[in-house]
C-alpha cells in the first residue's frame, strides 16, 4: 500500500518536501513557526517503528529542530507526537516565544488558526526549503 497524508492534515498544511523517512509540511498557522514530519509508515505511536526508523526520525526532527532555532530564534521549541485528532503519525515542531498569545500554555486549543497571505506562505516555504535544501531528496513547489 502506498503512502497516503492524512486529509486533516493535507487540509491544514502546506507540503515542503520530503526527507529519507518524513515528509515535511507547515502548518498554515501564521501565529507560530510550526514544523510537521510525517512518516512515510503505517503508524500510529513512535513505538511502532522499526529501530532503523525510529533513529532516522529522531535524526530528521533534531535537523528540523536545528533549522527552526537558527531561522526564527525561538525561546523554547515544542516538539509533540500527540494524534488525538490524526491518527497518523506525526510529530508537531513548534517554535515559540515568550511573546507569543499563550506562552507559557501549550498551543493546542487555545486559538482559531491564523491563516498566511499567499504571499507570506511562500516566503516561509522559501526560506525553509533553501535551509533544508541539502537534506531534502525532494522539493514541492
Amino acid at each position: 500500500m502506498s503512502f497516503q497524508l492524512h486529509p486533516r492534515l493535507a487540509q491544514d498544511c502546506f507540503k515542503l518536501g520530503s526527507f529519507a523517512l518524513c515528509e515535511l509540511l507547515m502548518m498554515n498557522d501564521s501565529q507560530y513557526p510550526w514544523l510537521i514530519l510525517v512518516p512515510r509508515r503505517e503508524a500510529k505511536e513512535i513505538y511502532q517503528l522499526n529501530a532503523v526508523d525510529r533513529q532516522m526520525l529522531l535524526d530528521e526532527s533534531c535537523l528540523i529542530a536545528e533549522t527552526l532555532q537558527t531561522l526564527y530564534q525561538p525561546d523554547k521549541l515544542n516538539i509533540a507526537a500527540i494524534g488525538n485528532l490524526v491518527p497518523q503519525l506525526h510529530l508537531h515542531h513548534v517554535a515559540r516565544y515568550q511573546t507569543d498569545k499563550t506562552w507559557p500554555a501549550p498551543i493546542w486549543g487555545k486559538l482559531p488558526p491564523n491563516p498566511y497571505s499567499e504571499q507570506q506562505a511562500q516566503t516561509e516555504i522559501s526560506k525553509i526549503q533553501f535551509a533544508l535544501k541539502k537534506q531534502l531528496i525532494e522539493i514541492i513547489t
